[in-house]
């Protein structure tokens, strides 16, 4: 199975990290469906180009947070995630992302007031009919 992970190798988000962070999206949209076996760990980190212990920490924190399970000898799997974990990483994830924006806004000396307009315009600009046909 292919999974769609994008890694950045520029970025200063360590690796690990972002591949966590975009396997638990898509298994919280639904983009791989509950009970998906998973690539082995060392398939992954071959289709990944890293490290087997990078992927091994990637599935033991998502198994740690309940959204894969591993059979011994079988596989692991997308764990069955109720409606009310998957709204409770939603917000989470969103939540996160809205921090880090308004602490670099803060960081270059944004007001309240101008990042309140840039987060209108932003919503605005992807919620209107073009925005949303470009989703």
């Amino acid at each position: 199975m292919h999974i769609p992970i994008q890694i950045n190798e520029n970025s200063a988000e360590p690796l690990y990290s972002q591949i966590e962070s975009q396997l638990r999206s898509l298994i919280i949209t639904g983009q791989i469906k509950e009970g998906t076996l998973l690539p082995s760990i060392r398939e992954f980190a071959g289709n990944l180009s890293c490290s087997v212990i990078t992927v091994r920490r990637v599935y033991q924190d998502l198994e740690n947070e309940g959204l894969l399970r591993t059979k011994q000898g079988t596989g692991t799997f997308v764990a069955q995630v109720g409606i009310d974990k998957k709204e409770d990483y939603k917000q989470a994830a969103v939540r996160e992302a809205l921090i880090q924006a308004v602490k670099v806004g803060r960081s270059v000396g944004s007001t309240r007031e101008e990042l309140e307009h840039w987060f209108s315009e932003v919503m605005y600009e992807f919620y209107t009919e073009k925005g949303e046909t470009e989703k």
